[in-house]
């Protein structure tokens, strides 16, 4: 699996909305917490390494009803924290 990071900018007032719908409706989703700043949804799915990246964002989230824009971030490594300190 392969996680990908996904701001959602929503139309005006359906921020919430938004979120129920792909809470609900995509299992990918692993995490979605509201932001503030030019977007209003952080969403981290989690992906099959076969799974088209664009496709899914184009067809899974852009589509839900009061999406204005999104903008997509791919990770390559994840680290733990905690680690040793000095």
């Amino acid at each position: 699996m392969r996680a990908i990071f996904v701001q959602i900018k929503c139309q005006m007032g359906h921020a919430y909305r938004v979120a129920q719908l792909a809470a609900d409706g995509i299992e990918e989703l692993s995490e979605l917490h509201s932001t503030s700043g030019p977007f209003d949804l952080l969403a981290k799915f989690y992906l099959e390494p076969s799974q088209d990246v664009g496709l899914f964002v184009t067809e899974r989230v852009q589509t839900l009803p009061g999406v204005a824009d999104t903008s997509t971030m791919i990770t390559f490594n994840a680290f733990a924290a905690g680690g040793r300190r000095g």
